[in-house]
């Protein structure tokens, strides 16, 4: 089994996680995907908690929610943060049996697969496994993940494009898993699946302090731990302070759809 190694991995991970967590989004999609008020919830890749949390909402006063995340940092952030009755933080790595933490009713599983482009049908797979008989499995990611850009330069585009490639190739990254997720479900016989398709970014004008912190960060982390060679620019300020104007220029247009999925077991 390839290690557990995060090429998002910073210091200030936590924080772009739950910078970029839109609670009032997390809800729709959970309500879309038929989360009801009792459920057994299994959040898989949960990160630092928040939506685990928002989950929880939904869920109760008598639904139970467990989050699951394989980094010890995030699990002791959301344990300190979002532990109340009902919810609890476990941490373990999702591709390994998961059978002792029982049945769910319902399995959210967002933004995680985008991280296993060799391995992701295999978690699903092995998630299908502590699903209930007529419960509900919720995939939900990206597609063209941070590829979709107009009014930025030329060199800037195809640098972020041989970013994403060797992402793929290093980090065994996915950029267009959620073109995918109806495919995992249709093959593990799901029945009464729904796709839904949104865009996750819109942006155009001036740039939210929040996307800019989220873009930023990507971009400043993701090329240093693949050891990127920024073959179009002298060094790497460069490229990262023609990113930074290209972003805050108001003409420059960005989108990101986001994908969801669900099904019955």
């Amino acid at each position: 089994m390839p290690n557990k190694k995060y090429f998002m991995e910073s210091e200030e991970e936590t924080l772009r996680l739950v910078l970029k967590t839109d609670v009032n989004n997390v809800k729709k999609q959970a309500a879309w995907a038929g989360l009801k008020s009792g459920m057994r919830v299994a959040d898989l890749g949960c990160g630092p908690g928040l939506t685990t949390a928002t989950l929880h909402e939904l869920v109760s006063p008598n639904g139970e929610i467990v989050g699951v995340d394989f980094s010890e940092q995030r699990c002791q952030y959301a344990n300190t943060n979002y532990k109340a009755h009902g919810i609890e933080f476990i941490c373990r790595d999702i591709r390994e049996p998961l059978k002792d933490l029982g049945l769910f009713d319902f399995i959210w599983i967002r933004f995680v697969l985008e991280y296993y482009l060799n391995g992701s049908f295999d978690i699903v797979k092995n998630i299908y496994k502590i699903l209930k008989p007529g419960g509900i499995l919720c995939l939900i990611d990206l597609d063209h993940n941070c590829l979709n850009h107009y009014g930025i330069p030329n060199k800037l585009e195809r640098t972020i494009y041989k970013i994403s490639d060797e992402l793929q190739i290093k980090a065994n990254f996915d950029p267009y898993v959620g073109r995918k997720l109806y495919s995992f479900l249709y093959d593990l016989d799901f029945k009464n699946i729904k796709v839904d398709i949104k865009a996750h970014h819109n942006i155009y004008g001036k740039l939210k302090e929040k996307d800019e912190f989220n873009f930023l960060k990507k971009i400043e982390v993701a090329p240093q731990k693949i050891n990127f060679h920024f073959e179009e620019y002298s060094n790497y300020i460069e490229f990262i302070d023609q990113t930074r104007n290209a972003f805050r220029d108001e003409r420059r247009f960005t989108y990101t759809p986001i994908i969801m999925c669900r099904g019955k077991k």
